[in-house]
């Protein structure tokens, strides 16, 4: 539901309501009980639920293993290949 701003048109009081979209717009200043007028505003900002709108889609990817496996041995190793010296 989004804020309202509302003015009085002859106090001046300032006032916020939280309404829904369907609701009528206020027309009396809970000060004076003259008539107000809705203001312009910024509006709210955006707010995320869930489970992540970060984590599924801006989140980096790990990199995949090039060249060794889990149990950090290459597999080139296997094929008489002695040049990656892994400690």
């Amino acid at each position: 539901m989004p804020t309202y701003e509302y003015e009085c048109t002859h106090c001046g009081h300032k006032f916020e309501a939280f309404q829904k979209m369907s609701d009528k717009h206020l027309d009396a200043c809970p000060k004076c009980n003259k008539k107000v007028r809705r203001l312009i505003s910024s509006g709210s900002g955006i707010i995320f639920k869930g489970s992540g709108f970060y984590a599924t889609d801006y989140r980096k990817k790990p990199k995949a293993q090039t060249h060794h496996s889990k149990d950090n041995t290459c597999p080139e190793a296997k094929k008489g290949c002695d040049g990656c010296k892994i400690h």
